[in-house]
């Protein structure tokens, strides 16, 4: 039974840390076919896609995750899945019926040159269909279908990396091989999902079942609008304030660093239906157990931050050529900031059914973003935007938890956790100026290794890593 679960919560993890690994080892490759310049409209392309598909998604997602639960019966669950599916289809296709007539006046205000506009629109039909994937993984996780729900998710990653490679190798496609290579993944993995749940549940369509879900979803909406532009308007301001190649390099470094955030993603697969488990059956954290159990994961997403912001050098320089070493930087700030994250990722505004407030949270953390980057990238291009953004995170991050505590308080070990990011942002740092500073590559290396240890160190002094702790993310009965 517990290699079981432990083979369950594998699965339910493996995704998230393919998804994150892949395009990484794949830089040797595209770094070398692809300029700078290049890399950084395929960036601009993918922000855009993302931005019209979280609009077209208006939320759902958690709406759907959330009301699964109170359908009992596979009857009722098969119509919740396809009515959500139904809707978003059809506002996505929509939208990109419109990218498609706009296409080249979209290419010109997004990167300055009409000509990419071919690109926009598969970067966008690329991004939708993907999205449309993850209301099918929601399903497989919420079941218990670890097996399903991780090869369908690495199927798409596979697929996507072999089409793409294909493409710009052998044909010389360049950005285009990249995004059309992700567009017949994401369909085929798309295709082979419908096939297999139209044969295994009852397809049907509520109006109540919609209502009930946008009840929590629509509030959302303009978080998803906001949030987006959060996320990648950085990369626009680059483009606009800097260079496409100043895009390239802070889009390498945040693929990267990027890594943090799918292994977070990875853990809460993991621990978010524990979780919420407890939220119901407790409706509060009056005794500081659900704050217990986050410590770990929490210590585990700054130790993989830490490992990958102190390592950057090394793996940049293993896997590109010098045109792209401009990103080393970029990865160890970005690393930071996606640790930041954890808190966010909470559900505990989600829960209280206050998902209108992560709309106001989204729009302050945008116009924070906003602020705080635009000089910083006029001064230092992707760096600035790299160091701008780790600052605003900690602002809107600071805020946002202390929003949602008002709503859901969970008692954090604020002891722990602080003496942990302390450590990680000091030694980042460290790291950043003996690097500037010239120090040769040796002991800089012995330096990260004991750095590193010292924090592994930390975990069993705070008694943060020990067995007990470690088997209560094996629950009893997983799903």
């Amino acid at each position: 039974m517990a290699n079981s679960k432990v083979k369950n919560i594998s699965y339910f993890m493996l995704p998230s840390l393919v998804s994150a690994l892949i395009p990484v080892v794949t830089l040797p490759i595209i770094s070398r076919k692809i300029s700078v310049e290049d890399y950084g409209v395929y960036a601009l392309c993918i922000a855009f896609g993302t931005f019209l598909s979280g609009l077209a998604n208006m939320g759902m997602t958690s709406g759907y995750e959330r009301n699964f639960f109170e359908q009992k019966t596979p009857e009722q669950q098969g119509k919740l899945l396809f009515t959500v599916l139904a809707l978003v289809t059809g506002v996505c296709f929509l939208l990109g019926f419109f990218s498609f007539l706009l296409a080249p006046q979209i290419a010109f205000w997004i990167s300055g040159n009409a000509a990419y506009g071919f690109s926009f629109v598969f970067g966008y039909f690329a991004v939708s269909i993907s999205s449309l994937k993850l209301y099918f993984l929601i399903y497989f996780k919420n079941v218990g279908n670890a097996k399903s729900y991780a090869w369908f998710s690495i199927d798409e990653v596979v697929l996507n990396v072999i089409i793409g490679l294909f493409l710009v190798i052998y044909f010389d496609m360049g950005v285009n091989g990249l995004l059309i290579g992700q567009f017949i993944g994401a369909s085929l993995v798309m295709a082979m999902l419908l096939f297999r749940f139209l044969r295994t549940l009852p397809f049907g369509f509520s109006q109540q079942l919609l209502k009930n879900c946008f009840a929590i979803s629509l509030p959302l909406t303009p978080r998803i609008f906001f949030g987006v532009i959060g996320t990648q308007f950085d990369k626009y301001l680059i483009s606009l304030l800097g260079s496409l190649g100043g895009v390239g390099l802070y889009n390498l470094g945040q693929k990267i660093a990027y890594v943090v955030f799918n292994y977070m993603t990875a853990l809460q697969n993991v621990y978010s239906p524990k979780v919420y488990k407890m939220m119901f059956d407790q409706g509060n954290d009056s005794e500081g157990k659900i704050g217990k159990y986050l410590t770990l994961p929490f210590y585990i997403s700054a130790l993989g931050g830490l490992g990958l912001a102190l390592f950057s050098e090394e793996i940049i320089i293993v896997l590109t050529p010098t045109s792209y070493h401009g990103a080393i930087n970029i990865v160890s700030v970005l690393s930071l900031m996606y640790v930041l994250y954890f808190f966010g990722k909470q559900p505990q505004l989600i829960y209280a059914k206050k998902t209108s407030i992560t709309s106001v949270l989204t729009l302050a953390s945008i116009f924070i973003n906003i602020v705080v980057n635009i000089p910083l990238i006029k001064m230092f291009g992707g760096d600035g935007a790299a160091y701008g953004s780790l600052l605003s995170a900690f602002i809107s991050s600071a805020i946002s938890l202390w929003v949602s505590q008002k709503y859901f308080q969970i008692r954090w070990e604020w002891t722990k956790i602080l003496f942990c990011l302390g450590s990680i942002f000091i030694f980042t740092l460290l790291n950043i100026l003996l690097r500037d500073m010239g120090m040769y590559w040796l002991f800089r290396f012995l330096i990260k290794v004991f750095l590193l240890g010292i924090f592994i160190l930390e975990g069993f002094y705070f008694q943060i890593i020990k067995k007990q702790v470690l088997m209560s993310y094996i629950p009893s009965k997983l799903f």
